[in-house]
Formats: C-alpha cells, sequence, structure tokens
C-alpha cells in the first residue's frame, strides 16, 4: 500500500503543473469579452457625466445673473460668453456696477443673451457638441435640454 502511495506522489510530481493551450486560450477569450462590455459603457458614463457639467454650470450661471439682478438695481448684465472652463463675468450694461463670475467645467462653452425685456437667456454645451442646455428666464422652470442645436442657434432662437 505504501509503495502505491509513493508511486503515485512521484507521477504527480513528475507531471507538467501549467496550464494547457485551450486553459489559457478560455482565460483571454473571457478578458475580451468582458473588456467588450466594460469600455462602451465607461464611455457612455464618461459622456453623462460630462452633460451634467454642462446642465449644472446653467444652474450656477443662473444663480449668479439673479445675484447680479439683485446688487445693482433690478438690471440684468450685458450679453456674455465664455468657452473651455473659463470664468463667465456677468458685468453691468452701465459703469459702476459690480459684477457677478460664474465658473465653467472644462470642456464647456456658455452663451448669455439680455433680451433687453426684462427676461434672459443662458446656453451651454459640452465639447461633444449634441446636447445644449438651456434656460429661458421667460418661461422659467428648470434647465432643458435640447438635442443637436448650437450655441448660437440656441441664443438667436431665444
Amino acid at each position: 500500500m505504501t509503495q502505491t502511495l509513493r508511486r503515485m506522489q512521484k507521477k504527480r510530481a513528475a507531471g507538467d503543473g501549467g496550464f494547457t493551450l485551450v486553459e489559457l486560450l478560455v482565460v483571454v477569450v473571457i478578458i475580451g469579452v468582458l473588456v467588450a462590455i466594460a469600455v462602451p459603457m465607461y464611455l457612455n458614463y464618461r459622456k453623462g457625466a460630462a452633460n451634467k457639467s454642462a446642465e449644472s454650470d446653467v444652474r450656477a450661471a443662473v444663480s449668479a445673473v439673479e445675484q447680479f439682478y439683485t446688487e445693482n438695481g433690478n438690471k440684468y448684465p450685458a450679453d456674455a460668453h465664455a468657452e473651455d472652463g473659463a470664468n463667465v463675468t456677468f458685468a453691468a450694461l452701465a459703469t459702476g456696477a459690480s459684477p457677478q463670475t460664474a465658473t465653467l467645467s472644462p470642456g464647456n462653452s456658455m452663451q448669455y443673451k439680455n433680451k433687453g425685456d426684462g427676461s434672459y437667456r443662458i446656453c451651454a454645451q459640452n465639447a461633444d457638441g449634441k446636447d445644449v442646455y438651456i434656460y429661458d428666464s421667460a418661461t422659467g422652470g428648470s434647465v432643458k435640454k435640447a438635442a443637436h442645436q448650437d450655441l448660437q442657434g440656441c441664443i438667436d432662437n431665444g
């Protein structure tokens, strides 16, 4: 009995302890499938986050414009625009008013238009250029998403 056990141990020790080619190919295929699923999901998450940052920038600009309005004799600031993470400065039509600023996220562009009738429109867009986020003070409400529109068209159609 002990001789049989010793023979079995010798056979185990002498045999290969590595992986076969088939086993390695199966592992590579599984990793490839996981990567094929994960990469598109990751890119969609990034795009969604970039669009949410443009929407958030519009909300911040609305707050800055309304603060400007309150601090400067109930007058809205002059037109303004900024690109790629710069500060948007809302300055007065006349001198002597205190300006307000809103910071853009990297890759975002924004335009602000004083309509001259006591209302304004703010549009922001991410670098991918597919969605524009709009706030129109004449209609109020929340920030709205408009697909396939450029910033200039957003302001001009307001």
